[in-house]
């Protein structure tokens, strides 16, 4: 037994679940047309969980188009997200990326993601979403990117 008060380790860290597509009409449709018959499943799952997505791609360039209007020197992962937007094999792979936010949150309780991810897996048997991922806030698990392009400015 804990004392009162005390977090356990576990249950600390937040959690968000990211899925992909295999496939640029897929993405496109997903991104531009939600509405789309074939996508009902998917959008009656996010309904489901109170659930949006957001293309990583989308995410990427928006966080570059603020950081270039408000200064980029406040922006320390500047760099390494511009070069990533920029580049022409990671632009394809991050449009058939998808971020899921639950009540408008990044990240959330690790049953709330697991739940999600459960609910999304038979999209994935079928064929719509080709990869899901669950990620957690521990910054143990959670890669840097390269200290030259941390850099501000």
């Amino acid at each position: 037994m804990r004392p009162e008060g005390e977090i356990s380790v576990t249950s600390q860290w937040q959690y968000q679940v990211r899925f992909d597509v295999n496939d640029s009409a897929t993405a496109e449709s997903i991104r531009r047309k939600p509405r789309d018959p074939a996508l009902a499943p998917l959008f009656d799952i996010l309904a489901e969980h109170r659930a949006a997505l957001k293309c990583q791609f989308d995410a990427f360039a928006e966080y570059v188009a603020v950081a270039e209007e408000q200064g980029v020197e406040n922006y320390p992962l500047y760099q390494w997200t511009k070069a990533t937007i920029e580049n022409p094999a990671k632009k394809e792979r991050y449009l058939k990326s998808f971020t899921l936010y639950v009540d408008d949150r990044e990240v959330y309780a690790k049953d709330i993601a697991e739940a999600l991810e459960a609910d999304l897996q038979p999209l994935a048997t079928r064929g719509l979403i080709t990869r899901i991922s669950k990620y957690d806030t521990n910054p143990a698990n959670n890669p840097q990117p390269p200290q030259r392009l941390r850099e501000r400015g």
